[in-house]
């Protein structure tokens, strides 16, 4: 499976978020969307991700962006995840995956030498009309948002 590319139309999504609100890629029309795609919260990367997101949302909502995380944890998980941390925004609990493959970011990964399947750390800006206007493949978690903005 291979990510979506800058120019294509964002697929259709709907997914529940931590309060099991069902949010929509049509809720998005006439907004620019940051669809982001992490692993498992808590865990030190993606906590480091989403601090740098929480950290920099003003910054991130005054240049028009709206954000949306997306993993296969739980809303149980999501629920804590975002209480702990203090995050403004919704987080997607994907856990049959349909989103996050949906996307294409679920693929072949490697830890130690070992592979296996699971998420892959992936961002997409999806424009006012629903199109992907930029991918970010390699995710710096400590300078996303200046990854989404520049």
């Amino acid at each position: 499976m291979s990510l979506l590319k800058e120019g294509t139309k964002a697929p259709a999504f709907s997914g529940q978020d931590e309060n099991g609100n069902t949010i929509s890629l049509k809720d998005y029309k006439g907004k620019k969307l940051v669809v982001f795609f992490y692993p498992k919260d808590n865990t030190p990367t993606c906590t480091n991700e989403v601090c740098n997101l929480r950290d920099n949302y003003e910054g991130l909502k005054k240049a028009g962006y709206e954000l949306l995380g997306v993993s296969a944890d739980s809303a149980k998980k999501h629920q804590n995840f975002i209480k702990k941390f203090d995050l403004p925004f919704p987080l997607i609990a994907d856990t049959e995956a349909t989103m996050i493959k949906a996307f294409g970011a679920w693929g072949q990964k490697q830890m130690f030498g070992k592979k296996y399947e699971g998420i892959l750390r992936s961002t997409f800006v999806i424009d006012e009309k629903g199109k992907i206007e930029k991918v970010i493949e390699k995710v710096k978690a400590k300078e996303h948002a200046d990854q989404i903005m520049g």
